[in-house]
């Protein structure tokens, strides 16, 4: 059994923290400079080039790629083997109000969902998964409201098929235009439940957008190609100026789902999609 202490996973917290919002993910960078290289309307482009050029001053100069530091999604995957010594819910939380403090980020987090009252860097979203092995994995994910304000969930009949699912999404996208400061990467979550479906649909944005078909079926491979191509022929572009770049890719993930139902959701990430990873 090995033994983790909750000092070591809020300090681990604090670190994601600070990289996540400073670091574009390199996956996320990638696409959006290939996106720029292939783009020929120039309003795009330089839309694009202003999006490349935040991203490193941000790294370079340790300042958020976003004023907009989200509300911190943390994902922790424990190993059965792990016994943690202390409090693991206090040692994220303390975690995240160490790195938000250290990186002056701002205070978006309302304690009072009703009341509105106060706010602070307390309140982080944490989902816990139990898997083999003896380490922890902890993912931060700041997510900005203004990209999450436009989830959507659909609760289909069974007797949907793919095309109605496809246009579904992309009707999604086509609704929320440029509002949510494309392009987008497009997390599908398809199955479970209602509330595993919105889960799915959010944990898809952790997933590599320059690798394809590794955990899933060549079948939603081709889903998520086809999806992105009719996504990007909607030519809202970046930061709806029009061009080829609506979205930088569809990431589905499924789940099997009850004979009588067949949930949907769908969660989009600005063109700042922002996540750090440390295993302990």
């Amino acid at each position: 059994m090995k033994i983790i202490n909750a000092g070591k996973i809020s300090a681990a917290v604090a670190q994601l923290c600070l990289k996540a919002n400073y670091s574009l993910r390199s996956d996320v960078l990638a696409k959006i400079k290939s996106a720029y290289k292939n783009e020929a309307d120039r309003k795009a482009k330089a839309a694009l080039k202003a999006i490349v050029d935040n991203a490193e001053i941000a790294r370079r100069d340790k300042l958020a790629i976003c004023q907009d530091t989200g509300l911190p999604i943390v994902f922790a995957e424990i190993g059965q083997d792990v016994r943690i010594k202390g409090d693991l819910r206090k040692a994220i939380d303390k975690g995240i109000v160490k790195g938000y403090k250290q990186g002056s980020f701002r205070e978006s987090i309302v304690c009072n969902p009703l009341k509105r009252d106060k706010s602070s860097h307390q309140g982080a979203v944490i989902h816990t998964e139990i898997v083999k092995g003896d380490k922890i994995k902890i993912t931060v994910m700041p997510k900005g409201f203004g990209c999450e304000n436009k989830s959507i969930l659909k609760m289909f009949l069974p007797t949907a098929g793919i095309d109605e699912i496809k246009d579904f999404v992309i009707e999604t996208v086509r609704n929320v235009g440029p509002d949510a400061c494309p392009p987008y990467v497009v997390g599908v979550g398809i199955g479970g439940g209602a509330d595993l479906a919105c889960l799915m649909s959010k944990k898809a944005l952790l997933r590599r957008i320059t690798i394809y078909g590794l955990r899933i079926t060549d079948y939603v491979s081709k889903i998520e190609s086809d999806l992105l191509d009719d996504i990007n022929k909607l030519k809202i572009g970046p930061m709806g100026l029009g061009g080829k770049a609506t979205a930088l890719a569809v990431n589905i993930e499924t789940y099997p789902t009850h004979i009588a139902g067949l949930p949907v959701a769908v969660n989009l990430s600005c063109h700042a999609l922002r996540s750090a990873t440390k295993i302990l």
